[in-house]
């Protein structure tokens, strides 16, 4: 998803309540319905920033519940979702959590935020936008525990060496321990930054998604 440019010490913006915990309809868009919008709407933000935008379209349902199963979120009472765009992946995590866990998505794409905080209205979901490598900043914002996962649509392969690495330090920093750092990629940059922190990952290849992606895995130690 976009990369950003801005000071780290810039104060967070964020698209969601003016309250973190202000209360929202918990309905959802139909699923039949949101596949079609959101294939456009990525689309869209591909045309404008190619080289933010992980792919020409958003994830296939397989991928999306590849990443649910490695991301194990039977326990999770806090998740981070990086780079949500148009909420695809979002709406798998949700359908996955557990009542009382928080999911907070952060994005710094305007367009990807405001549409995910419209069509995706579930009190458990939280939309930030902002920087993916001020994550410790969102959490606290949002007076939010160590996160028990964090998952990552963002392209590595298109960040600049120190943003890629600023958001890995800020992954570690903030992951509790024994939680997972899960990264669905085209290429494997992302091990290049985040193995020699966390470790070497496991990883699965899904075929069935257009371009095929790795999902790759980290445990915290």
């Amino acid at each position: 998803m976009p990369i950003n440019h801005k000071e780290r010490n810039a104060p967070p913006r964020s698209v969601a309540a003016s309250h973190p915990f202000e209360e929202r309809q918990s309905e959802s868009t139909p699923r039949e319905d949101s596949r079609l919008a959101d294939a456009l709407a990525f689309l869209r933000g591909f045309m404008a920033q190619p080289m933010s935008v992980a792919s020409v379209v958003p994830s296939s349902p397989y991928l999306e519940q590849g990443v649910v199963r490695a991301t194990d979120l039977s326990r999770a009472r806090c998740v981070v979702e990086l780079g949500p765009g148009t909420g695809g992946s979002t709406r798998a995590l949700l359908r996955a959590m557990n009542p009382q866990a928080r999911l907070l998505a952060i994005e710094l794409n305007p367009e990807f935020a405001a549409r995910l905080r419209q069509r995706v209205q579930d009190p458990r979901l939280l939309v930030q936008e902002g920087s993916a490598a001020d994550i410790g900043d969102h959490l606290e914002r949002w007076g939010l525990p160590a996160p028990d996962a964090v998952v990552s649509g963002i392209p590595f392969s298109t960040l600049p060496t120190e943003v890629a690495h600023s958001i890995v330090a800020a992954i570690q920093a903030n992951l509790a321990p024994g939680g997972r750092f899960v990264a669905y990629q085209f290429r494997a940059h992302v091990a290049s930054y985040t193995s020699p922190v966390m470790g070497e990952p496991s990883f699965e290849w899904e075929w069935r998604n257009v371009p095929p992606m790795r999902v790759f895995r980290w445990i915290k130690r």
